[in-house]
């Protein structure tokens, strides 16, 4: 990892001196020599090399591999690279920064649809696809970098590209934003109060002010020469007055935990991790053995407590898919649950697959399963996976691509909050009413649904989820980066169930208290306490991200028609210097 973090930063470094030098200035003032203003060629091509290697950099900021230096360094790099540019080449610049940090952030796609050339396939489209969203970045940047103010309204930019593809096409791929780069930085410490928008916001800006100095410094000795105190004054004095600020800022809030520190009231939630027998998209195996399993981990897990190893769990804990059988349809998989928590005694949150509500139709759910009453509640996988969950123009698609069949039924979203009122015994106390909050694996990157559960007054907090497909690859990280932003923002305590990894227990401080490893059988009993604090993210950051995306918006208009009355002063000039 160090050489390709030393690589990375050294070609970016090498890239912005000695190519996009002359790329992102020519166009500015008389600064720029006349054979690069000559060479358009090359200064495309230095803006295409400086935005590949900028978001590789990016790439590399996130989860599995956790550089996340590099992404203040790739996200400045992309500034650099398109300042001032055309609309056509900033296009083309973003397009490649997108491409490239894609690869090296989700190149783990590709085990949806298995391997061979659909794999490729499905890679190149989704990837190809996203990276639209980069090449609409590198435009708004080009434009934006004319203004005065232009690294806040840059900064907001990058906000408002995360709002479009965490929603459009298809309800969104919000997996790769800047603040899950973030967890294990001092800006951590901001996501209670202005949540993952804020973060982004806050990482971009920050970039923002490394890309405005290196800009200065290039601009400086093309014009200046050596670098004058008034360069100083202007961009270096800002610059680092920003990062301490917000930097500092982040440090001295990460203690923040509102609420009491010991609620009277916990719960204790058994996790359990029951493995598959399979990996990949086989990864579900053979019928009802994933069950079978969790089912048997459940009785490990009950043993533990008979013996006095562990405490006596007050429900216990399934992944999402630990049963892919209707147990309302099928009677074997009916007694399988219906044995596991006679077993342990106390309620199952079980995740299972359940048809309907119409023909060929299915929905991810979680269920509550009581040893006396059996279902007393259900929630339903509200941000469903395309292409891995559903097929988008079902009817057209399967004809053309038959391998789409390997995702089955159409599944259906949910459409209530998951936060879910349930009967509970604490700690074999009278039974009660809690609130259980349930995220369901891929709703973890989706805002509205997070918020919905805390807002809906969830007093617990969990997530299941089904990693089997992508274990192996990044996405496992990466999906358990994003649950402690999310426990951190919310400041909640979260604990998390997996078919095979990982499962684990996270502090409302983000650290994690308990964690399994991948392809392995394990369980636990957590303490949670029971909260009903709402941080200030919770309610802040839908209107923050609007606000940004306006400002971002505002920005980019603004430069259109700043650009616009330029280009008329250019000709009127001509015009009298001809007369």
């Amino acid at each position: 990892m160090t050489s390709r973090r030393d690589t990375s930063t050294g070609s970016i470094a090498s890239a912005a001196a000695s190519v996009v030098d002359g790329a992102v200035l020519s166009g500015s003032t008389g600064a720029a020599s006349s054979g690069i203003l000559a060479d358009r060629r090359l200064r495309s091509l230095g803006r295409l090399i400086l935005a590949t290697l900028s978001g590789s950099a990016v790439g590399f900021a996130f989860q599995p591999y956790a550089l996340w230096p590099l992404g203040f360094l790739g996200v400045a790099g992309l500034s650099v690279a398109v300042r001032k540019a055309p609309a056509r080449r900033g296009f083309a610049a973003g397009y490649a920064f997108g491409v490239a940090m894609l690869l090296v952030a989700i190149g783990w796609v590709r085990v949806i649809v298995g391997g061979g050339a659909a794999a490729y396939l499905g890679v190149v489209g989704l990837i190809g696809f996203e990276a639209v969203f980069f090449g609409l970045l590198g435009v708004a940047l080009s434009m934006i970098g004319r203004l005065r103010f232009w690294p806040v309204i840059a900064a907001a930019a990058w906000v408002g590209v995360e709002y479009l593809y965490s929603r459009y096409p298809f309800g969104g791929f919000g997996w790769t934003r800047l603040a899950y780069t973030a967890v294990d930085t001092p800006l951590a410490g901001l996501l209670p109060f202005i949540g993952t928008v804020g973060v982004s916001f806050a990482v971009a800006l920050l970039a923002q002010c490394v890309g405005w100095l290196a800009i200065e410094i290039i601009r400086a000795r093309r014009s200046h020469g050596p670098l004058t105190r008034s360069m100083v004054a202007r961009t270096a004095i800002p610059a680092l007055a920003t990062w301490s600020i917000v930097m500092g800022t982040g440090l001295a809030l990460s203690g923040w935990n509102p609420g009491p520190p010991a609620p009277a009231q916990k719960a204790r939630v058994g996790i359990v991790q029951g493995n598959v027998p399979g990996k990949g998209i086989d990864a579900m195996g053979r019928m009802r053995a994933v069950t079978a399993n969790h089912v048997q981990e459940t009785r490990r897990l009950i043993n533990a407590a008979d013996q006095g190893r562990i405490a006596r769990p007050d429900f216990v804990l399934w992944p999402e898919n630990s049963t892919d059988i209707d147990p309302t349809v099928d009677p074997i998989t009916r007694d399988q649950l219906q044995s596991a928590t006679e077993l342990a005694g106390v309620p199952i949150f079980a995740g299972a697959v359940m048809d309907g509500p119409g023909v060929d139709q299915r929905q991810t759910s979680g269920l509550w399963w009581d040893p006396r009453r059996g279902i007393v509640a259900r929630y339903d996988k509200r941000n469903l996976v395309p292409f891995g969950e559903w097929i988008p123009f079902r009817d057209r698609l399967l004809p053309v691509f038959p391998i789409l069949k390997l995702v089955g039924a159409q599944s259906v979203p949910g459409t209530r909050p998951g936060a879910l009122p349930v009967p509970l015994r604490l700690a074999g106390g009278p039974e009660q009413p809690v609130i259980v909050g349930d995220a369901i694996c891929f709703e973890l990157a989706y805002d509205d649904t997070i918020y919905d559960v805390i807002t809906g007054g969830a007093q617990l907090f969990l997530v299941q989820s089904n990693n089997a497909t992508y274990v192996g690859t990044g996405q496992v990280d990466q999906q358990f980066a994003i649950t402690r932003a999310r426990a951190m923002e919310t400041r909640r305590e979260i604990a998390v169930a997996t078919t095979n990894g990982v499962s684990g227990f996270i502090g409302r401080d983000g650290r994690v208290q308990w964690k399994t490893h991948e392809r392995t059988a394990a369980s636990t009993v957590v303490t949670m306490p029971l909260r009903t604090n709402i941080t200030p993210a919770v309610r802040i950051a839908p209107w923050l991200e609007r606000g940004l995306a306006l400002l971002a918006l505002s920005g980019c208009l603004t430069a259109t028609v700043g650009r616009g009355r330029a280009r008329r002063r250019e000709r009127q000039e001509r015009d009298d210097d001809r007369e």
